[in-house]
Formats: C-alpha cells, structure tokens, sequence
C-alpha cells in the first residue's frame, strides 16, 4: 500500500493516461448529462504523449442550450445519478429549473468521503476559457450538494507571462451546514505549463495546495461522499481561435487513514 510520506493517506485512485485509450473504470466522458444528454455533452479528448488533452473544438456544441445557453464544455467525470425524465432530481442542479432530459442510472466510479485529491496539469485558456477540478456531493439527498474546487483558472486572469489568479475554495449550493468560503490566490508560476494542486480534505476542514504550497485552509468539511469533476470551459457563442485545453499528466486520489 503506498502512503503519502506523513502516514496520513493511502493510494487508492491513480490516473495516468498513458494508454491508448480512456480508463472508462476510472472516467465517465460527458458533463452533467441529467441535464441534457450522453450525446450532446461528450468530452472531446486525445489521449498523447502520455498525456490528456481535454479541449473544447469550434465545432462543439452547446452542452446544454435550454439551461446553459451557448456554453460549451468538455469534462471527465466519477460519477452520476438523477431521478426519472422530467423530474428535477439530478446532481449539481447549478440554477433554478433544471429539469431532467435524460435519466442516468446511479454510477460511480469513484467518490471518497475525506481524502487527498492530487492533479498535475497545464492550463492553456484564453478569454473566455475556463479550466478546473472540483468535487461535488453524489447528492443521495439534495443537501449533499458542496462543491470543493481544488483549482480552476479563467483565461481572462492569466497574464502574458503566464501568472495567474488562481480560484480555490468551497461552495455550498444546497447544503445548509458549508459557508461559501472561495479565494482567488496570485500564483506566480505559468500556468500553461504543468503544475501541481492539491486538496486535503478530513473531517477537521480542507487544505489547499499549489507546488507543494499550502495557499487556503478552511475550517469546513462536507461529510458525505464527492465525486470528481475535471472539465474545460468554452463560453459566448463565437468558435475559438485556438481550442482551450487542459493537459493532465495524472489525478490521484488519497484515502484519509484517520486521524
């Protein structure tokens, strides 16, 4: 069993991409499809030089133009569930209304309750762009809703050489018991190229990390399971010049052994 060097966490999920083709045991390619479908919300990737390029192309529809306008998104992610066609029971219900298009069946392919969360990754968005991992509730009941952002970086808030202003923080959507507790923290680095971000999440609250550097702690913890959500962001209705991307050497998952 490998551990992390503090004894605190043991390796439980490991993705790395260096396959011919996406680990569909670890990933579920589409984004929120409850609220529209499998089809119209699929991930556009490529999996190179052992790598994932999660990119959203010109050609690529609108994930949800009933709910979300002319958005467009690629992601990857652990889990889904929603109740039948026309009811409004589904995860991440982010605006009021929301409706259910296409019924998914309960799936998980991971979803920890407390743990480290781990993503080595580039983030080449410009205006108008958005990439980012977050957890929310697997919501067996609405009030498991929380959503913790390990990192996510707008296009419009990186400089020309490549700093940024870096989000990271909770969000409590339905859940009555988290505070919105979010930071944007300058980083330094260039965040088109690869870098390390991090969550520590245990019963006491959750810890924030970029490069090995603790940037927010929050005295918070949502206790209950949380899936992940690893997505690019393309919004307004005009094709990129460039597909925004985010390349992804690996995501690991830790599971909290205890206080």
């Amino acid at each position: 069993m490998e551990v992390t060097p503090d004894g605190r966490f043991a390796l439980e999920f490991d993705a790395r991409f260096d396959g011919a083709e996406l680990d569909r045991s670890q990933w579920l390619p589409f984004y929120l499809p409850q609220w529209s479908s499998r089809a119209r919300t699929a991930a556009r990737y490529e999996l190179r030089d052992g790598r994932l390029h999660l990119r959203v192309d010109a050609d690529q529809p609108a994930w949800s133009p009933e709910f979300d306008g002319e958005v467009r998104v690629s992601n990857l992610q652990t889990g889904v569930r929603s109740g039948s066609v026309g009811s409004s029971s589904g995860q991440h219900p982010f605006r009021a209304g929301l409706v259910v298009r296409e019924a998914q069946p309960a799936e998980f392919t991971y979803a920890p309750r407390y743990g480290r969360i781990e993503i080595r990754a580039a983030s080449r968005v410009g205006p108008g762009a958005l990439a980012a991992l977050w957890l929310i509730g697997t919501e067996e009941r609405p009030e498991q809703s929380a959503e913790l952002c390990v990192f996510e970086i707008f296009g419009s808030d990186v400089a020309d050489d490549g700093s940024a202003v870096v989000g990271c923080g909770v969000h409590p959507f339905a859940d009555p018991t988290i505070t919105d507790d979010f930071t944007q923290v300058p980083f330094d680095a260039d965040v088109r190229e690869p870098h390390d971000y991090a969550v520590e999440w245990t019963p006491d609250g959750v810890v924030f990390a970029f490069d090995g550097r603790v940037v927010k702690r929050v005295a918070q913890s949502p206790d209950y399971p949380m899936q992940l959500m690893l997505n690019v962001y393309r919004f307004g209705a005009d094709a990129p010049e460039v597909a925004p991307e985010l390349v992804v050497d690996h995501v690991r998952g830790w599971r909290w052994l205890g206080a």
